[in-house]
């Protein structure tokens, strides 16, 4: 049983965040439910989001100390939808939009 050994949850938890295992996979083959699995993904999510740099205010360190930053946006510029083969080469399933994707680089202090 996985629940009281810290070794295994951190093993089930990092094959759930980085390999993309299912929790109800993950739980039936270690002998816990798929909410303990959930529960435990989500504490380390929160653990490790507390380590982590706040993006807001990293930009302006480098700034400070003389260190370029290349920031990267993409954001898809909507078109209308084209016809035939081209029809999904320019197709965002996640923004859910037709359009080439707008690519500015910028430094830390947007220019």
């Amino acid at each position: 049983m996985a629940q009281g050994r810290p070794g295994d949850q951190a093993l089930i938890v990092l094959a759930v965040l980085r390999h993309d295992q299912r929790l109800a996979d993950m739980a039936g083959g270690n002998d816990v439910s798929a909410s303990t699995v959930r529960r435990w993904v989500q504490e380390v999510v929160e653990l490790l989001a507390a380590r982590s740099p706040r993006l807001d205010r990293e930009p302006k360190k480098v700034a400070r100390s003389g260190g370029v930053m290349v920031l990267l946006d993409c954001t898809p510029i909507r078109t209308r939808r084209r016809t035939g083969k081209d029809n999904r080469k320019n197709y965002s399933g996640k923004s859910k939009v037709h359009g080439p994707l707008f690519l500015p680089l910028t430094d830390a202090t947007a220019r």
